[in-house]
């Protein structure tokens, strides 16, 4: 495909450590046939996820530096870049930002807005950088999306309005 400018966007991908960044992005490239099987993150099948190129970052199962890749979706060209979430590597999310036409914030639905979370999400204003966020790990025990809603609200000063519950919430929500 040739790449049209007004058809190509660079996405970042930020959240606190944990939240599943390298997991989601797993995933988009799965779904895109940018690859054709599902790792884990912390490398337990003997091959970790595709982003965490370093031997380093399989060992810990962290992401210590930025990685690129590019997808297409529907004619266009999306570059998607997977930030660290550690505290120690904030600099490598301020490198990342300045390139960015927009960005997912990632949330645990169990953890919510963390430390870290804030501190990204103030690096998105400061560089103007539109985003979305995407609560993610609904399945898990202590999960709740709709709290973590109102967290983005009251903790980052979002209006925040939710576009998709899993089934399960939806079942028992009187929201």
């Amino acid at each position: 495909m040739a790449t049209d400018a007004l058809k190509m966007r660079n996405i970042g991908i930020s959240a606190h450590i944990d939240s599943g960044k390298t997991t989601l992005t797993e995933r988009i490239l799965y779904y895109c046939n940018k690859i054709h099987a599902i790792h884990e993150v912390k490398g337990k099948d003997g091959i970790g996820a595709t982003m965490d190129f370093m031997d380093l970052e399989r060992e810990r199962g962290i992401t210590i530096v930025s990685a690129a890749t590019n997808v297409e979706w529907d004619r266009h060209s999306i570059n998607i870049i997977d930030t660290p979430g550690h505290v120690d590597f904030t600099i490598e999310v301020e490198r990342a930002l300045r390139v960015l036409d927009g960005a997912i914030l990632v949330l645990c639905a169990v953890g919510g807005v963390q430390s870290q979370s804030i501190t990204v999400d103030r690096q998105l204003r400061r560089y103007e950088v539109p985003c979305i966020a995407f609560i993610n790990k609904c399945d898990r025990t202590g999960a709740n999306p709709l709290r973590v809603k109102g967290e983005l609200c009251s903790k980052l000063g979002h209006h925040a309005v939710l576009m998709q519950l899993p089934s399960a919430w939806k079942k028992n929500s009187k929201d």
